[in-house]
């Protein structure tokens, strides 16, 4: 059984948003423990990321995997850090999250 490449994106998604958010919490380096889940969360989402390039195109790939991990990092800091961001910020992103969908739903570059 084939899996679909968008499950190890998913996953490396999911691992790089909660090492950064480990990156958060290791206070530039000087807490051992989330450094080192920062470290292991981002080298697994980076190997996740190249079994789904054996499939999809690394544009393609990379695009979606930035544009999910910036929506869902800004969503932990608010919601885990209290971190706040303004109008224009939230523009943006939905604009970046936006362009993912306008490849997802009309190129013809992604195979599905």
């Amino acid at each position: 059984m084939i899996l679909s490449p968008y499950v190890p994106l998913g996953i490396a998604i999911a691992l790089e948003v909660l090492g950064t958010s480990l990156l958060q919490r290791s206070e530039q380096f000087t807490r051992l423990a989330p450094t080192v889940g920062m470290a292991l969360c981002y080298l697994a989402s980076f190997y996740l990321l190249s079994v789904s390039l054996k499939v999809l195109p690394l544009g393609v790939a990379y695009a979606i995997w930035s544009a999910c991990g910036v929506a869902l990092v800004a969503l932990i800091g608010w919601v885990a850090f209290g971190q706040r961001l303004d109008l224009p910020a939230v523009l943006g992103m939905g604009l970046i999250v936006a362009g993912v969908v306008v490849i997802n739903v009309f190129s013809r570059t992604v195979g599905h």
